[in-house]
């Protein structure tokens, strides 16, 4: 058992040195964000299974607070309503869950921040491609296979091994984010 432990810890290490080239996208993302937030727009965040957790966890960290105290920012992650998440899953099939929700609420200007550590998740690829076609920005994180996706203004990749480092550098990825959002808000950071 201690060597899947050391194994966890050595792949987290590697992943994050191969990570460290993604900051300027993160900081990209977040001037991105930041700037839709204070044009007074909403950031949607969507993923499936743990990727859905880490949506609601950020659009939790914008809406209430992160590090800084400030007003909330308007964030809504898509997987949270089990009555349309069902509806749509239902009457339109599952691939089009976050695409209908974009659709009807996301607005020119707004950001549609998607996850998905396989890079193929279809509904999460079609929420991205409905967003940029309704006018909406679009920022994307995978995981290490990167997807063509023309339709996305933001792509940062997870450079890790497994799913499960994958993730953990999504919540890095997420939680710098939202710092720099903060600065940015706050601070008037630059």
């Amino acid at each position: 058992m201690k060597k899947i432990v050391e194994q966890a810890y050595a792949d987290l290490e590697g992943s994050l040195a191969a990570a460290r080239s993604r900051g300027d996208l993160l900081v990209r993302a977040a001037k991105m964000i930041a700037g839709t937030l204070t044009a007074g727009g909403i950031v949607y965040i969507c993923g499936n299974g743990g990727s859905a957790a880490e949506a609601q966890h950020f659009a939790a960290e914008f809406v209430g607070r992160f590090l800084l105290t400030r007003p909330g920012l308007a964030s809504v992650a898509l997987s949270t309503d089990t009555s349309k998440l069902t509806a749509i899953g239902n009457d339109y099939g599952f691939d089009e869950v976050f695409a209908r929700q974009i659709k009807a609420l996301g607005r020119p200007g707004d950001v549609l921040w998607g996850i998905s550590t396989s890079g193929k998740s279809p509904n999460v690829l079609k929420a991205l491609r409905a967003a940029r076609d309704s006018g909406l920005k679009t920022v994307m994180m995978c995981g290490s296979v990167v997807p063509e996706v023309p339709y996305v203004d933001i792509l940062i990749d997870s450079p890790a091994p497994n799913t499960p480092r994958m993730q953990e550098l999504h919540l890095l990825y997420g939680h710098t984010v939202c710092q720099l959002v903060d600065h940015i808000i706050v601070e008037g950071g630059e």
